[in-house]
């Protein structure tokens, strides 16, 4: 069974920092394509960014670019979302999520395939951000 586990949500003011966390066990974490998605009060839950299996490529939602970065650590099955200038919208539970899915993963907007939450098949249970202004 793969257990996916967040940390790292908290409350910060508008242009402040964090850094989030999930530790994934399980199958092997290297095998994964990682990503991390987010929900507001109401909505849907959104592609953030997402990383390749290797950490190679990378890709960012427009409303984060140049100020989220995804990493990962393979040595450690951890993946990474360093969040900076956090603005009030930035507001939402954050999720990592992991796919099993053979499909080559590409940088930037030229594919969407793993921005669609359907396409991930392991999830965390959320952590929290908001940004206050």
């Amino acid at each position: 069974q793969v257990q996916l586990v967040e940390s790292g949500g908290g409350l910060v003011q508008a242009g402040g920092s964090l850094r989030l966390s999930c530790v994934t066990s399980g199958r092997t974490f290297s095998t994964y394509h990682m990503g991390w998605f987010r929900q507001a009060p109401g909505k849907d839950r959104l592609f953030v960014a997402g990383i390749s299996r290797s950490g190679d490529h990378t890709k960012h939602d427009d409303s984060v670019k140049d100020r989220f970065t995804i990493s990962r650590d393979n040595a450690k099955n951890t993946v990474y979302l360093f969040m900076n200038d956090l603005k009030p919208e930035d507001t939402a539970v954050y999720y990592c999520a992991a796919s099993t899915r053979a499909r080559v993963f590409l940088s930037g907007g030229s594919d969407p395939y793993y921005t669609e939450p359907s396409h991930y098949d392991y999830w965390g249970q959320g952590t929290q951000v908001t940004v206050s202004s």
